[in-house]
């Protein structure tokens, strides 16, 4: 639990016996070591060998992590490839007969004692913990690993990494609790400041418009202008439907003018100025108005609203993106976006559980 057999790559769609062995083999023996390299990054925080490890080199003088590897002779190196293979290939022996993992000279935790644990489900509990515990090993000793390598130490404060791209935006507005400065697809680590403030510009259009389109979508349920929205198809405000519906109803005249009338004020009243912030327009007072009031005086007022209009912007182009979509699939708009729907045929089913109800 919680997601039971996962194999999202498909790599044993084939049903090869054979080969979910030798890759269970392989995960088993990764976890065992990655878990031991995570306790090889841990113990030397607060405990060293006394005594040397070479002539002139003390256990103590060893700094710990990816330092190390600058420091232990090649001698040393030596005898640790020597150690492991003589583990590899005659101590711990693959037997084809015995379960992956399972070695006729391993007992208990792997101690060469002969010990081995009575068959039933406090054993499978233990083999499932083993491999749940290898796989957050294999993903610990990475992180561990990619931020000694960028700050200097596996508990580094990423303070350290000065070279980062990342930090010509991260005060930027937008980067806010609880993800910080958040680009997952890494379009900013070129640190280009030109095409962020284009992106950013993009971002905050489409997060104005989505703001404005999800508006559209929830008024015309409860006010519509009266008289005609085209008086020669004899069209009322009243009988165009709301939501996706309508773009069938407006007539070819009707959408020219919205086209007409968003290229003048996006080409004409609210203009791009390279010197100015992105969104930022000299006709545009507060809240968009042409009014010229601003910019406001109260600076972390300011920084405060601002913020809050590209959160506002970004959960309007998701809003937006579901009520289309909603719309399109089940032909609702108003109240019966969210209730009123014809039940699911598993709604009832078990698992079906607050606060999400049937999630599929």
């Amino acid at each position: 639990a919680p997601v039971g057999f996962w194999d999202p790559a498909g790599m044993t769609k084939d049903g090869d016996a054979l080969a979910f062995r030798r890759r269970r083999e392989t995960e088993l023996k990764h976890g065992r070591v990655a878990m031991l390299a995570c306790m090889g990054y841990i113990t030397p925080e607060y405990f060293k060998f006394p005594g040397y490890c070479a002539t002139d080199l003390s256990f103590a003088d060893i700094p710990n992590g990816l330092a190390a590897l600058s420091k232990v002779p090649g001698a040393g190196w030596l005898q640790i490839f020597l150690f492991i293979g003589t583990i590899e290939k005659w101590f711990y022996k693959y037997d084809a007969s015995r379960a992956p993992g399972d070695f006729e000279n391993g007992g208990v935790l792997g101690a060469p004692n002969g010990s081995r644990m009575v068959e039933g489900p406090a054993k499978t509990r233990k083999l499932n913990a083993e491999l749940a515990n290898g796989r957050l090993a294999m993903m610990a000793i990475i992180g561990m690993f990619f931020q000694d390598g960028l700050t200097g130490s596996a508990w580094g404060d990423w303070a350290l990494y000065s070279d980062s791209p990342l930090r010509a935006f991260e005060n930027e507005l937008g980067v806010q609790a609880p993800v910080g400065f958040w680009d997952p697809a890494g379009f900013t680590k070129d640190g280009d400041v030109d095409t962020f403030k284009r992106r950013r510009e993009v971002e905050l259009k489409h997060g104005r418009v989505s703001m404005f389109a999800t508006m559209g979508y929830i008024v015309p349920e409860y006010f519509k202008f009266p008289g005609y929205l085209s008086p020669s198809a004899e069209l009322q405000f009243t009988d165009v439907p709301n939501g996706l519906s309508a773009i069938s109803k407006v007539p070819a005249l009707g959408w020219a003018q919205w086209f007409v009338f968003c290229g003048l004020v996006d080409f004409g009243l609210y203009r791009a100025d390279p010197s100015r912030d992105p969104g930022d327009y000299e006709n545009a007072g507060i809240l968009g108005v042409p009014n010229a009031s601003g910019p406001m005086q109260d600076a972390e007022g300011r920084k405060r609203k601002l913020n809050s209009e590209l959160a506002n912007g970004r959960l309007a182009m998701v809003a937006i993106m579901g009520m289309m979509f909603q719309d399109g699939t089940f032909g609702t708009t108003g109240p019966d976006m969210w209730g009123g729907l014809q039940p699911f045929a598993f709604e009832t089913e078990l698992g079906v559980q607050a606060p999400v109800g049937f999630w599929d």
